[in-house]
Parts: structure tokens; C-alpha cells; sequence
């Protein structure tokens, strides 16, 4: 049965692997199930309602791409950890049309890994504040979370949202990619910046032509009227 913290459904075919994440998990207070393959996992998400997915890249029958792809397809927005093998699967994993929330590469930290997942979990949870934002044409309502372009609804996960958030409350101010990684996930700048050029890549895929996000050339990002 799920713990206090919620069900985390864990997707992974090495035994090994899916048992040491578990422990952690349940140390820190989740309740966790596991399914070994693409098909068992969007069977469990259907019948369990988890909180948050650790979802491995490489599984029999499905991989863990086509299943996040089904979940994101079915309107489904739970917050999705990638456990990927190979770095170079990094963009496909946080790609445009997934809308993963995070990723973690073997070999990893159990204690890195539970960690991410509490980052997530506060990013979708995390008590909002009675506020608008309006920049451009994209329009934020951080009660509801929810966001529009140029009138049009436009569905956003939790660290798009977020990151979206961060940019829009200091419109024309200059943030440099290690100061959205601790402001958004909450990482040390070692920990790596290109999910953050993965996000507002896919930001700007979704928001369009009137997009309020700037690149400032080596330094970072802004957010601005065009």
C-alpha cells in the first residue's frame, strides 16, 4: 500500500536495479510498485494512480519512451524520471513530444535518484500562489497551473511550468542556466545544465511564434516581449 508520501511506480527490467530503488524509495517514505516491462507499466498507471513514474528507457515489449509517449497522449501529466543507459539518449528521453520531467543515467545514486523524485513531486504539488502572469501572448495562472498562448490552452508539465514561472516573474532579467537548475530542480550547477536547454526548447515548441523566452548569447535565458 502507497506510504504518506504517495505510490511511486517504479518501470525496470533488472531486478537488481528495480530492488535497490525500491528500498530507498520506501526509506524515504513511498510507497512503490514495480513493473518489469512497457506493457505492465500502462497497466499500473491505469490501475494505480502513482505519483510519480521511474520509467527505464530500455524494457521488453514497449520501451520506456513509447510508454511515456502513450501516457502524455492520453492526457496523462504524471511526473516522469527517464533512467537512461546511454547519455546520448538524454534529448530523445526529455524530447519535444514526450514531455518527461527529469532523467538520471546509469550508473546513478539511489540517494541522487530519490532526491529527483522529491523534486518533481514538489514541482506538481507544490502549493501555488493566487497570481497571474502575462507576458507576450502566454498567459499563467499559477492557482490552477495552467497556461495559454495567444488565447489557446496549452498543456505544460510540472518542471515546463515551472521553468516558464521562474522566467516570467523577472521579466527581462538574465539567468544563467546553473541559476535556473537550482531554482527549478534544485541541483548543484555540477550536476549538469543541458535539460535546462532540453526544457525551453520544448517551452518554445509549445508556446510558439509568440513565445516571451530570449536567448542571450552565452549567458542564458530572459523573459521578454518580442
Amino acid at each position: 500500500m502507497p506510504d504518506e508520501r504517495g505510490l511511486v511506480l517504479v518501470v525496470e527490467d533488472d531486478a537488481a536495479i528495480a530492488d535497490l530503488v525500491s528500498r530507498y524509495l520506501r526509506r524515504d517514505g513511498y510507497g512503490v510498485h514495480v513493473a518489469t516491462d512497457g506493457e505492465a507499466a500502462l497497466a499500473a498507471v491505469r490501475r494505480l494512480r502513482p505519483v510519480a513514474v521511474v520509467l527505464d528507457v530500455g524494457l521488453p515489449k514497449l520501451d520506456g519512451i513509447e510508454v511515456c509517449r502513450a501516457m502524455r497522449s492520453s492526457d496523462d501529466w504524471t511526473p516522469v524520471l527517464f533512467v537512461t543507459a546511454r547519455d546520448d539518449e538524454v534529448d530523445r528521453v526529455l524530447g519535444l513530444e514526450l514531455g518527461a520531467d527529469d532523467y538520471v543515467t546509469k550508473p546513478f545514486s539511489p540517494r541522487e535518484l530519490v532526491a529527483r523524485i522529491r523534486s518533481v513531486r514538489r514541482r506538481a504539488t507544490g502549493t501555488p500562489a493566487t497570481e497571474i502572469l502575462e507576458l507576450a501572448g502566454t498567459r499563467l495562472d499559477l492557482t490552477q497551473r495552467r497556461a495559454w498562448t495567444d488565447g489557446v490552452e496549452v498543456s505544460l508539465t510540472s518542471t515546463e511550468f515551472d521553468l516558464l514561472t521562474a522566467l516570467m516573474r523577472r521579466p527581462r532579467q538574465v539567468f544563467e542556466r546553473a541559476q535556473l537548475l537550482s531554482m527549478v530542480w534544485g541541483y548543484e550547477a555540477a550536476s549538469g545544465t543541458r535539460t535546462v536547454d532540453v526544457h525551453i526548447a520544448q517551452l518554445r515548441a509549445k508556446l510558439g511564434p509568440t513565445s516571451p523566452i530570449r536567448t542571450v548569447r552565452g549567458v542564458g535565458y530572459s523573459a521578454d516581449n518580442p
